[in-house]
C-alpha cells in the first residue's frame, strides 16, 4: 500500500533530482523511497552509507544551503522528547 507524502525542498534540488531520476529511468518517488528504505535497512538514519551511484554524485551539484535529510528526518520522527 502506498501513501501520498508532501515534501518541501529547494526548487533547484528538485529540478536536478528529477533530471537524475529520468536518466536512471526511475521516478523521483522511487528514488526517495529507495533512499529512505536503505536508511532503515542500514540500522538507522545516522548509520547510512552512500551507495556507489549516490556517492558518484557527491560534489556534482553546487549547494548554496546544505541540507541533511537524514538529520532532518531523525529530528522530526525519531527524536525522543
Amino acid at each position: 500500500m502506498t501513501t501520498k507524502l508532501t515534501l518541501s525542498m529547494d526548487q533547484d534540488i528538485i529540478r536536478k533530482a528529477k533530471i537524475y531520476a529520468r536518466q536512471q529511468n526511475r521516478s523521483l518517488s522511487n528514488l526517495i523511497e529507495s533512499y529512505l528504505r536503505s536508511l532503515i535497512e542500514e540500522g538507522g538514519l545516522s548509520d547510512f552509507h552512500l551507495n556507489r551511484d549516490l556517492a558518484s554524485l557527491r560534489g556534482a551539484f553546487k549547494e548554496t544551503n546544505r541540507f541533511d535529510i537524514g538529520s532532518a528526518l531523525t529530528e522530526k520522527y525519531l527524536k525522543n522528547d
